[in-house]
């Protein structure tokens, strides 16, 4: 969507997109949602040579109203930025509306702007906060598997002074050694915050094994980090036990490390529901004990 205020992504109060369109860099990219989104009201925006889709003042005006109404209550709001686009996509013609963003996000200080990437590599060519980050920016990237992670943490490792760093494992196509770069005792250097995890949706979705997902929450617990599971996504476990008629539904087998047979039943997102043994993780990181935390 181009933008919602009380979004139904579970880790946001808000979304906001200073444009759609984007191009496909990595596995986690191949059933991109915002595309099937996109082609779905009729634009064709993904790729190297289409265009992007750009909005008015109205919509850029919207966020300012966030930030009001968060001032009085008192609370904060926090902005996913952006869903149907990448911050830090490589296009000239994108230039001048980051610089616009960069400077709503100044204005708004009530709003905690979660700014996800694919592109980390570029985060420091695109951003004119050097050393001096705003409180209210939250940099993540995407790590779907051991490859994306290693190659994509240590870049957004490269911004120590961001106020919170963290991670999407979502969709999740793999176990994640975290270890080198959660807190541990004695460690200095920065570290990642918080991790969000969760399986693909949609019809052409790929399972997720739930031995991925509990390795990942296990690392963060022991390390301190916070973790959020959003969601299982299309496909869950058979051992939810929950009566959904499941026997008419499609099932596979997978492993567990242990070697434990695991069967999981396509049901759809909603049907598959996001508690992971039995609870619901909904942490989240403070963002000024992060920013004490500086390499």
């Amino acid at each position: 969507m181009i933008m919602a205020k009380n979004s139904s992504i579970e880790w946001t109060h808000h979304t906001f997109n200073p444009w759609w369109g984007c191009v496909k860099v990595s596995p986690a990219c191949k059933n991109c949602y915002a595309e099937t989104w996109a082609k779905r009201v009729g634009l064709a925006l993904w790729g190297p040579r289409t265009p992007r889709r750009f909005f008015s003042d109205a919509h850029w005006n919207e966020p300012l109203k966030w930030n009001r109404e968060a001032e009085r209550e008192g609370e904060r709001r926090r902005v996913f930025c952006a869903s149907m686009a990448d911050v830090f996509e490589a296009r000239a013609e994108l230039n001048e509306w980051r610089e616009r963003l960069w400077r709503l996000i100044e204005v708004t200080p009530m709003l905690d702007w979660l700014l996800l990437t694919k592109r980390p590599e570029r985060i420091g060519r695109c951003v004119p906060w050097g050393e001096q980050w705003p409180h209210n920016v939250w940099l993540g990237t995407t790590a779907e598997n051991q490859r994306w992670l290693d190659r994509r943490v240590p870049e957004l490792l490269r911004h120590p002074r961001a106020p919170v760093l963290f991670i999407s494992a979502e969709p999740l196509f793999g176990f994640l050694n975290m270890h080198p770069y959660l807190p541990a005792p004695g460690k200095t250097a920065r570290a990642i915050d918080w991790v969000i995890a969760g399986g693909e949706s949609g019809a052409r979705a790929r399972p997720m094994n739930p031995e991925w997902a509990r390795d990942l929450r296990d690392q963060c617990t022991q390390a301190g980090a916070k973790f959020h599971f959003k969601q299982w996504g299309h496909w869950s476990p058979d051992e939810l036990g929950v009566d959904r008629e499941h026997r008419r539904q499609r099932r596979i087998e997978v492993y567990g490390r242990d070697g434990k047979l695991l069967v999981l039943v396509r049901l759809g997102k909603k049907a598959s529901g996001r508690t992971l043994d039995g609870t619901t993780w909904d942490e989240f990181p403070e963002p000024r004990a992060a920013a004490a935390v500086a390499a």
